[in-house]
């Protein structure tokens, strides 16, 4: 990591002001670190749109933390941006000067479209490289933005005046959550959200991402109380809408996954995501990793050549970082790749993208230590930010690493039921089995086939003599799988 290549994104919200400095690396960035501070600054807007002394001095205070964090950036390598709360304070030039003092750097009042091209950037940054007609939609504090586009580019992009701080202070303001709060609280977000259906349509996008902490926040909740993670639902937020009403004020609120800073602006952010489930007529929508603050980091090195292969280059960057023997990661995936066109000559480009991919990244946790390297890159893999890869895929690259060696067990029940996972894992177990002595293993008389829960591995009797420590390793691999539902046979011709 060299300071050329360190970038710093400070995005001054409504409810949070936020500074993310990343290491531009293999196309994308990865965080170096990330500062958050509840502000609350949108609170502050008196009925005139003025600023109290409280809520600037709050925002100074925190600028001030900020700037000693980045003391010696170059300026070309900080961009500060803000938001809603700043674009209607008639006292923002005030704020704004004092701030940028503070700081050490410019900061920028972005209008709503370019706010909403920059989430879209920043949440487009994170995901798999795909020609789907993606929608997202970000609820800030303040405003809430909404944007089409594919791939890295915008199509439609709006801003709309309502948000999760506004809303809760207008129709809940004793923190009073009542049923006919929350309808008067809807009926107002879809009085505003109208003007979207004018610009957006049911069945313009393929795809429905939420960015930010509104969604994050609701993500959380749903997913520590047994829902799927990272998806928010209609019957989800139905639920949640219930859990909050019974609560009746917002300090009695007792939710799995709620963070106290979200406690106060909760209610608003519901009422605004059922408004646009209803008015879009969404079932579904995935949370996404990628933000604002993203979004700005790329502007920063939009002369960057654009990667049209995430994944890879991310896979290629975690590979580096941890040091990986590149021959014996390129072994194991070529052998892995050979037995699972055996076991299922018709297996899916993404089910061999995948193996691919953990095969070339099953060793990163030897950079941790030897000892359970596989546990200690499952943990790195479910808990990196890898461009390109959705939560899910994480998961299952990391289920895959965990699983290369040792009792099978500890996997989760979809690894040891979903036959495609099946296939690849023992795909994996085997190609690392063979490639034990680091070299090309001998695969001319090796022969593997799948008929139902059953494999039949094969080889010459001459093949097991001349190779007896690999032999002996399929033997307990084949113990090891008699504890599943799944059975490995061996056949020494």
């Amino acid at each position: 990591m060299t300071a050329q290549n360190l970038f710093a994104a400070i995005d001054l919200g409504s409810n949070s002001f936020r500074l993310e400095i990343g290491n531009f690396s293999h196309h994308h960035f990865q965080r170096v670190e990330y500062l958050k501070e509840t502000v609350r600054q949108g609170g502050g807007l008196d009925a005139d749109r003025y600023l109290s002394e409280e809520a600037m001095q709050r925002g100074w205070d925190c600028l001030a933390r900020f700037g000693e964090r980045l003391a010696g950036f170059p300026a070309t390598q900080v961009r500060a941006v803000a938001t809603q709360t700043l674009r209607e304070a008639r006292n923002r030039e005030a704020f704004v000067r004092r701030g940028a003092e503070l700081l050490g750097y410019p900061i920028e009042i972005i209008g709503g479209e370019e706010e909403a091209r920059l989430i879209y950037r920043g949440v487009s940054s994170l995901l798999p490289a795909s020609d789907e007609r993606r929608l997202v939609i970000d609820i800030g504090g303040r405003s809430t933005e909404l944007v089409l586009g594919r791939q890295q580019e915008t199509q439609q992009a709006l801003s709309l005046r309502l948000g999760s701080v506004a809303w809760s202070q207008r129709y809940f303001p004793k923190g009073e959550l009542s049923r006919a709060a929350f309808s008067l609280a809807a009926v107002a977000a879809r009085a505003v959200l109208d003007e979207a259906l004018d610009t957006l349509h049911a069945g313009d996008w393929d795809a429905v991402y939420a960015s930010s902490g509104t969604a994050a926040a609701i993500g959380d909740i749903l997913a520590a109380n047994g829902r799927t993670s990272g998806v928010i639902d209609a019957e989800g937020l139905e639920w949640l809408h219930d859990c909050l009403v019974r609560a009746q004020t917002t300090d009695q609120i007792r939710l799995a996954g709620l963070k106290e800073e979200r406690r106060a602006v909760i209610a608003g952010g519901v009422s605004i995501m059922q408004a646009l489930f209803d008015l879009l007529q969404l079932r579904s929508l995935q949370v996404a990793e990628g933000a604002l603050r993203q979004g700005v980091l790329y502007t920063l090195v939009e002369q960057a050549p654009p990667c049209t292969d995430l994944r890879s280059a991310a896979v290629q960057g975690l590979m580096q970082k941890f040091c990986v023997d590149t021959g014996q990661a390129q072994r194991v995936a070529g052998v892995a790749r050979n037995l699972l066109e055996q076991l299922a000559p018709h297996t899916a480009p993404e089910h061999h993208e995948a193996l691919r991919h953990a095969a070339l990244l099953h060793e990163i946790g030897s950079h941790i230590a030897h000892s359970n390297y596989h546990r200690h890159g499952a943990y790195v893999l479910q808990n990196t930010s890898a461009a390109g890869f959705t939560q899910a895929e994480r998961g299952l690259l990391a289920q895959l690493v965990c699983g290369q060696r040792g009792k099978l067990r500890k996997l989760e029940p979809e690894m040891l039921t979903e036959p495609q996972r099946v296939h690849s894992l023992l795909a994996l177990r085997l190609a690392v089995l063979l490639c034990h002595a680091r070299r090309p293993p001998e695969l001319a008389s090796l022969r593997i086939a799948a008929e139902g829960q059953r494999f039949r591995l094969s080889a010459s009797s001459a093949w097991s003599q001349a190779y007896p420590q690999s032999a002996f390793l399929l033997q307990e691999e084949q113990q090891a799988w008699l504890r599943t539902s799944w059975q490995l046979d061996l056949d020494w011709q």
